[in-house]
């Protein structure tokens, strides 16, 4: 793996940790924002780690994953649909009001980002693999 995706995908991490913190104490809004970003830094990875593109704009990156990693099925397309998603709500709970982002939104959000990091990283050995063979 590639260092700047292995420090991206460590980064994911400590966002879903921090997500999950923010829960803790009942700050649902802004642990959305940090289970977004934890799949906004999965998604870095991925592309840069196959296809060595270094993107920061979120629509770009967006775009980007879903049309190398969902369209193509190289990974489950849910995973680019929780991203869009997660972007959204990270939106609504940054600026919003009212947002009627609740701790079971959240935890859902966490539960995907964990998903998503966990299959990248599988993804991402697996393309190793077969580089070595």
């Amino acid at each position: 793996m590639k260092d700047y995706a292995s420090k991206l995908l460590s980064k994911a991490l400590d966002a879903i940790e921090s997500a999950e913190a923010l829960q803790n104490i009942d700050k649902h809004e802004f642990a959305a924002g940090r289970a977004y970003y934890a799949m906004f830094y999965v998604a870095e990875a991925l592309l840069y780690n196959e296809f060595d593109l270094k993107l920061n704009q979120h629509g770009q990156v967006i775009a980007a994953y879903g049309k190398n990693f969902a369209k193509t099925k190289a990974l489950d397309p849910k995973y680019h649909r929780w991203l869009r998603d997660g972007f959204d709500k990270r939106i609504i709970g940054d600026y919003g009001v009212d947002t009627g982002i609740s701790e079971s939104i959240v935890a859902d959000m966490i539960n995907h980002a964990r998903d998503f990091l966990m299959d990248a990283r599988k993804y991402i050995e697996k393309q190793k693999d077969e580089i070595d063979k």
